[in-house]
């Protein structure tokens, strides 16, 4: 039962428990490292509030330079950072199961481990809402550990099976929130309550409808990844370099072509279109991200095969940041509460788009410089310390001090 974890081909990592930095592949941390600014980006806009949104909750009245960052995020980084993430997650619970199969444990007992860890992401996720953001990631990577666990016995052509045909699932899906953006306007975010007890309340009914909205959104990379992670794309790039490279051009294309009809609304530049037009392109655009999540995931194993001899500082500090990406990722929510809330820094209604775009950039890198830093003090992460421990149990220290 072991082998219907991870294909034949695949040779599983001899290591049982957490991985130490020696262990890891630096493909997957450069990606979540990089990704990270695009979740910034992606999410810090959300933050703002007194302003009319389009499809894509950026500002309608913004001036040039906002427009065309509103443009330019809707072309390349909204609904394409999400999907290379969950592509991620499948890869890691893949590496998982491989590893604690490879220690002695039991398929029962593995299948176990990763239900438990999914549920610890949920709380994680529902205490991120509650506190700081109601479009949280985390219950929705839990949602899927929980409900597709048990697809890592899945055959590849079972895997890839279910990927394209939840894929068409997923396009009929896709044309419900444009219809009733159509329909009703863009609903008001919870980021714009006046006071920090009004906006635990909005967060979490709005949380509560989102999270499982975005687990649908992304089976399909979750499975590609599961499928992926089979074959060490990311963990021996060198050997899938044509694959690779194929995946990263391939998809960054789709991703862009698809996304460049409601790029072009959003950025007001097609200001003329209809309900008929704007539905299929936001259908469009959020099934194309799916390719720009698998062509970004790609594109970063290219990178650290080429930079993996010797990655140099930058390389080094933004993997430093992919290993502590949970960390980092809730780091970048206090900070936007902190600094967009009404009730706190109140910058969500009085910068336009670009504004907010430059601030999650000046985060991110933040992030990054923390991460670098405790990377030097050999510091793990606290947030993944933290999740370990409630996954794994007590460990010895030379365990827990690898994030």
């Amino acid at each position: 039962m072991a082998s219907s974890l991870a294909a034949p081909t695949v040779p599983l990592v001899p290591v049982g428990g957490a991985t130490g930095p020696a262990d890891r592949s630096l493909a997957p941390d450069l990606a979540r490292g990089a990704m990270l600014l695009l979740i910034a980006l992606a999410h810090a806009h959300m933050y703002l509030y007194g302003q009319p949104t389009g499809f894509r909750g950026y500002a309608l009245d913004g001036g040039p330079v906002d427009r065309l960052v509103a443009g330019l995020q809707v072309l390349l980084v909204d609904g394409r950072a999400l999907p290379m993430f969950a592509a991620l997650f499948g890869y890691g619970l893949v590496q998982l199961a491989n590893r604690r199969l490879t220690a002695g444990a039991e398929p029962t007992e593995v299948r176990g481990l990763l239900r438990r860890r999914s549920r610890w992401l949920l709380a994680f996720g529902f205490v991120h809402a509650l506190l700081l953001f109601f479009g949280d990631i985390l219950a929705t990577y839990g949602l899927l550990g929980l409900v597709l666990a048990g697809m890592s016995r899945a055959r590849d052509r079972t895997l890839l099976l279910v990927a394209g045909l939840w894929t068409i699932v997923f396009a009929g899906l896709a044309t419900v929130p444009a219809l009733g953006i159509v329909a009703n306007g863009s609903p008001p975010l919870p980021t714009s309550a006046d006071s920090p007890l009004e906006a635990v309340g909005l967060r979490l009914v709005t949380w509560a409808l989102l999270a499982p909205m975005l687990a649908l959104d992304v089976v399909t990379p979750f499975l590609i990844g599961m499928w992926a992670a089979r074959r060490r794309l990311l963990d021996a790039p060198g050997r899938h370099r044509l694959l690779l490279t194929r995946i990263a051009v391939l998809g960054i294309v789709i991703a862009a072509v698809g996304g460049a009809p409601l790029a072009l609304i959003d950025a007001s530049i097609w200001t003329d279109w209809t309900p008929g037009g704007a539905v299929p392109a936001y259908a469009l655009h959020s099934v194309t991200g799916i390719a720009g999540g698998l062509g970004y995931a790609a594109l970063a194993g290219l990178v650290a095969h080429h930079r993996g001899a010797a990655p140099g500082r930058v390389i080094v500090a933004l993997a430093a940041c992919g290993r502590r990406s949970l960390t980092c990722y809730l780091l970048q929510s206090v900070a936007f509460v902190a600094l967009f809330a009404p009730y706190a820094g109140g910058l969500g209604g009085r910068l336009g788009d670009a504004g907010a775009s430059a601030v999650a950039a000046i985060t991110w890198l933040a992030t990054v410089l923390l991460a670098d830093l405790m990377r030097r003090k050999a510091w793990p992460g606290p947030a993944e310390r933290l999740l370990r421990r409630l996954t794994y149990g007590p460990q010895p220290p030379s365990r827990l001090s690898n994030a």
